[in-house]
């Protein structure tokens, strides 16, 4: 049975390719060839990609970044496709899962809703009980740089605290939006914000996300 993150990867490979290299990303700065190398740097050399969380390790991040920026298009693509390297521990299903399913359904998203034609994905209910899980795990993480309380909010009434303070806004949505807001993709993410109208302007303006 397919994994999410593997699901999650090869929709990201298909998405990729479909676009072509010059297209536009939600990623600041980035274009989907920017994206490409992101992800392969990120999982095939990890001598570079903790630069991401690691200033120390910053300069060697962009770098190897810049290198596979440079590499064939068609390349980057491939390797997303064809899954982590040998030996890595990513290429254990239970790993890939923790470390990938959120990263490519962010990711993927980044390319979609960066095109004007862009409609809402449906997300069945077994993978958006698996990301409003991480959102309960990982969500204060993401939400630590709001400038707010925050509290997310399924439809159903279920919430997880993303940040304890005052004033408190509160985010509706679907788990798969929740998450591409407090990942910082606070435009495109479709969810209702409650609260007072200033709080909810900077939490919007907001650098939210673990970066």
């Amino acid at each position: 049975m397919s994994t999410h993150a593997k699901r999650e990867r090869l929709l990201l490979a298909d998405l990729l390719e479909a676009a072509g290299p010059e297209a536009p990303t939600l990623c600041d700065g980035w274009l989907t060839r920017d994206l490409a190398a992101h992800v392969v740097v990120r999982e095939r050399r990890p001598d570079a990609a903790g630069g991401m969380m690691l200033a120390a390790l910053r300069n060697r991040l962009e770098r190897v970044q810049a290198e596979y920026v440079a590499k064939p298009y068609e390349e980057l693509i491939q390797l997303i496709r064809s899954g982590p390297p040998r030996m890595s521990p990513l290429g254990i299903k239970q790993l890939d899962e923790v470390a990938n399913t959120v990263e490519f359904y962010i990711h993927t998203e980044d390319v979609r809703r960066a095109q004007p034609d862009w409609t809402p994905r449906e997300v069945d209910r077994v993978f958006a009980d698996t990301l409003w899980s991480r959102l309960e795990k990982g969500g204060r993480m993401m939400g630590r740089k709001s400038p707010v309380g925050l509290v997310l909010r399924r439809p159903d009434g279920q919430t997880a605290v993303a940040h304890r303070g005052a004033p408190v806004v509160t985010a509706t949505g679907e788990p798969s939006e929740l998450l591409l807001f407090v990942s910082g993709r606070q435009e495109a993410a479709r969810v209702e914000l409650a609260g007072d109208k200033d709080a909810i302007e900077r939490v919007r303006d907001a650098k939210l996300g673990i970066a």
